[in-house]
């Protein structure tokens, strides 16, 4: 469970699809928080989160305390944090595909 910085540009992780993308100067976005702008730390955080999360499904009372407070950092509880990873499949990695406009 390794996360990597890739260009100082976006971080991955080898147990987790989830990712995060600089957006400018410290300013970072992660896949499963969409709509939020966080810190360099808190993405950190939040993709720690993330690989913690697919790596132990059910994890031990360690792995949760280490959840907990990572979650806070985001200004979540451990809950709320493993159910978003869990519920959120925006894939950042891939260009967004052209908007289609339809007439009528």
């Amino acid at each position: 469970m390794a996360i990597e910085v890739v260009s100082a540009s976006m971080m991955t992780s080898d147990a987790t699809a989830h990712i995060a993308r600089c957006v400018g100067g410290d300013l970072w976005v992660v896949s499963w928080l969409p709509g939020r702008t966080l810190s360099g730390a808190q993405a950190l955080a939040a993709m720690t989160i993330a690989s913690t999360t697919a790596h132990h499904r059910d994890s031990p009372d360690a792995e949760w305390e280490r959840i907990e407070a990572l979650a806070r950092e985001l200004g979540l509880t451990g809950r709320e944090a493993v159910y978003l990873v869990n519920i959120e499949n925006h894939e950042l990695r891939r260009t967004a595909p052209p908007h289609v406009r339809h007439r009528e």
